[in-house]
């Protein structure tokens, strides 16, 4: 039966559809025309204020030269209709000079019926020129400015009265042609932003999403793997990371489906090798009824040696049923565990490999019996493997050995052999299914079992970074729950 259905193969295959809206480059235009409009601002607001300023100069200095001609002439020297003319070229309507001792009208058009705001430059700071030039602007029309400025001939100062339409309207002109000149800037700037902004990020982004979605449709195709560019900034560091993350994927991929079809193909195999196991266990049954002495005292063994290969067989399958059991704890006394470990590997205490169970009596853990044999028999049967593949070292036997000792409330198991050692390339992935076989033709399964049963149990696996004490060799370590 299929675990997975097509219907949610094809669906996790779907592209993603591309949503349209505000992207990127819209976005970062946006930014850019926001932040130029601002340091425009930034820039019109006291150039408007010193245009003002500069402007009641002019008619300042227009009438400090018409003050020099009405004081250097008698008051009726000077024809009303000149005197008119005069000022309508100074933009005034009034001209007062203010010497030390008289105030004197030198000149008058019509005289305005009230003053709406007074300027004297040598006393305006940058903030009131700011205002007074955004009152201009935005008050309207029919308002008179009473300007004070230096004046000549030793005289106090002098003052005119002017409309201020024309300086409103030279304004507005003003504001016009910076608008105009802010908006063309404006646009040569987004424009040569925009183009920057697509050849140096938008278009290195837009490849890594697509290489992205592409991938993401069809994770098993090796060719969609992003190729870097080999620039030296942070995309060109992004198109590194995701090629080696895609190039991951893709060998993970390939690993978990080789994996998945280990599983179906032990999973098959130990379907029907536990089937052959009961066959093999009613013939051992018969054994125990023979009159031979030497196999009714086999019988037990093999009898008990055939049961654990089936209970072996159901957990692999359940395994594959993602039902593993909860360990059943129970207080197990160690050294007779460890006796039966060494009897399965060596039945009689045959084989070229010494085994030392040197693990005390009376000494209890509280584990699930049957996994902790498991755990131990994985270990101990890589430690003789090793040494019948690569020898023990010079001058020392063949010798696999077990110790134990109390730890608060825990006890650790020692499992050492007098071998070469475990490489050190093999260490950092020894625990890993698959990963951390240390011989040729080993399946790296029996350290990664015993770590999941140690685990389980409460307890711990670790490799000693220094050689077993008297052996040499490798020294695995177990922490468990003590008994006691």
């Amino acid at each position: 039966m299929n675990a997975n259905p097509p219907l949610e193969g094809a669906a996790a295959r779907k592209p993603a559809v591309a949503r349209r809206g505000f992207g990127l480059g819209a976005r970062v235009l946006s930014l850019v025309a926001c932040f130029a409009l601002l340091a425009e601002i930034a820039i019109y607001v006291p150039a408007i204020a010193r245009f003002r300023d500069d402007w009641l100069r002019d008619r300042l200095a227009a009438a400090h030269t018409a003050a020099l001609v009405f004081a250097a002439a008698r008051s009726d020297m000077v024809p009303e209709d000149l005197a008119k003319s005069i000022l309508s070229s100074v933009g005034a309507r009034m001209l007062v000079l203010k010497t030390k001792d008289t105030r004197r009208l030198l000149a008058v058009s019509d005289m305005p019926p009230k003053i709406d705001e007074f300027y004297d430059p040598r006393t305006a700071g940058e903030m009131w020129s700011i205002m007074a030039a955004f009152r201009t602007l935005f008050a309207g029309d029919g308002r008179i400015l009473d300007i004070t400025g230096a004046a000549p001939m030793g005289a106090q100062y002098i003052e005119i009265a002017i409309d201020e339409a024309p300086l409103r309207k030279a304004m507005l002109a003003y504001s016009v042609r910076i608008l105009e000149l802010t908006l063309a800037i404006s646009a040569a700037v987004a424009a040569l932003a925009l183009f920057a902004l697509h050849r140096m990020v938008l278009a290195p982004v837009r490849r890594l999403t697509s290489s992205i979605a592409a991938f993401g449709a069809d994770p098993d195709n090796a060719t969609l793997i992003i190729q870097p560019s080999g620039r030296r900034h942070e995309i060109g560091r992004a198109e590194e990371a995701l090629a080696a993350m895609q190039r991951a994927l893709v060998r993970e991929l390939n690993r978990s489906r080789r994996l998945a079809a280990l599983g179906l193909a032990v999973a098959k195999i130990n379907h029907d090798l536990r089937n052959i196991l009961t066959s093999a266990q009613l013939l051992s049954d018969r054994l125990a009824a023979l009159s031979d002495p030497l196999s009714r005292n086999l019988s037990p063994r093999l009898v008990a040696t055939l049961d654990r290969a089936i209970a072996y067989c159901q957990s692999t399958l359940n395994y594959g049923k993602a039902a593993e059991p909860e360990p059943v704890f129970e207080r197990v006394e160690l050294a007779p565990l460890v006796a039966e470990v060494f009897e399965t590997l060596a039945p009689g205490g045959g084989g070229s490999v010494r085994l030392l169970n040197e693990a005390p009596a009376g000494v209890r853990v509280n584990v699930d019996r049957e996994q902790l044999f498991r755990a131990l028999l994985n270990i101990a049967r890589n430690a003789v493997e090793a040494l019948n593949s690569a020898g023990p070292r010079p001058g020392i036997g063949s010798v696999v050995r077990a110790r134990a000792t109390r730890r608060p409330g825990k006890i650790e198991i020692e499992i050492a052999d007098s071998g070469t050692g475990v490489p050190e390339r093999a260490r950092a992935r020894l625990f890993e299914a698959f990963q951390g076989g240390t011989r040729p033709g080993g399946t790296g399964l029996g350290l990664a079992i015993a770590a999941d049963i140690a685990r389980a149990l409460g307890g711990d696996i670790s490799l000693d970074a220094a050689p077993a004490e008297g052996l040499g060799g490798a020294s695995f370590r177990v922490l468990l729950p003590a008994a006691d």
